[in-house]
């Protein structure tokens, strides 16, 4: 299974220790884009602050994310499932699973970036404030930016397993799953049960914990109908729409009737 994940705004401080290596990051396929999206954005926050600041659409409380971005070069790294905080990794709480659903999740997480295009929890990488809606000089908007070169690199890292899409919109603008990836893709709703409205900031505590029951569990759904099975199987209340086409990825609405 290959679960695909937003970041979080919100990040950890960078690490004491070896400063990023670009080429030691998993999918080596994105490594020339994302040197060039990385030289743009030092060089952006290197200049005017007041212009990096609106480009990267921070509020003046978040000003010294400006000069952080100008250091990604020599700043400590650490994995990257340290580095990303927030209500969806507070639930994943990737520290206090077990060594083997570590592993498993090593394996099998890929958290989608504005600048680093797609890492798994492992990469290391430094703190660094850049979300996939950026428009960055030079390149336009990242969304865009990023569909050539994870067209090559993403079909390929999904191979022949089941893909658990939990990206927000603007993260799933990047690398849409095609034909044959696209059928074995599952993407996720979270509703209220009672008023089927689509929560949001339970969204995210919902998906952090459904991916850690998965982990934890070490089922392995082969495609989407066995991973609606495996999901109720773990107590959760799973509604799937089959896609009427062939290569269409399923919709599975997760029902919460308790918003927490």
């Amino acid at each position: 299974m290959l679960v695909l994940l937003p970041p979080s705004e919100g990040k950890a401080a960078s690490g004491r220790g070896a400063p990023l290596k670009p080429e030691s990051l998993s999918l080596p396929g994105l490594t020339p884009a994302r040197e060039t999206v990385l030289g743009e954005l030092v060089e952006l926050c290197a200049g005017d602050e007041e212009k990096a600041r609106e480009v990267l659409g921070l509020s003046e409380g978040l000003r010294g994310e400006v000069a952080k971005n100008t250091e990604l070069r020599t700043a400590g790294a650490r994995p990257a499932g340290e580095i990303y905080t927030g209500v969806l990794y507070d639930a994943l709480d990737l520290a206090s699973l077990d060594p083997t659903a570590k592993k498993r999740a090593a394996r099998s997480l890929l958290v989608f970036s504005g600048l680093w295009g797609a890492v798994r929890v492992t990469d290391r990488i430094p703190s660094y404030r850049c979300s996939m809606g950026v428009k960055l000089p030079g390149l336009g908007a990242l969304g865009a930016y990023w569909r050539a070169p994870m067209a090559e690199v993403l079909p390929e890292a999904a191979g022949d397993r089941l893909v658990l899409d939990l990206r927000s919109s603007a993260y799933a603008a990047a690398w849409k799953p095609k034909g044959e990836v696209a059928g074995r893709t599952a993407t996720v709703r979270v509703l209220h049960a009672p008023t089927r409205k689509v929560v949001s900031h339970f969204n995210k505590a919902t998906k952090g914990r459904i991916v850690r029951s998965l982990l934890a569990s070490g089922t392995a759904p082969e495609g989407p109908a066995e991973l609606v099975e495996a999901l109720r199987d773990l107590g959760y209340e799973v509604e799937a729409e089959a896609p009427a086409k062939a290569g269409k990825p399923w919709s599975l609405d997760v029902l919460v009737s308790e918003i927490h």
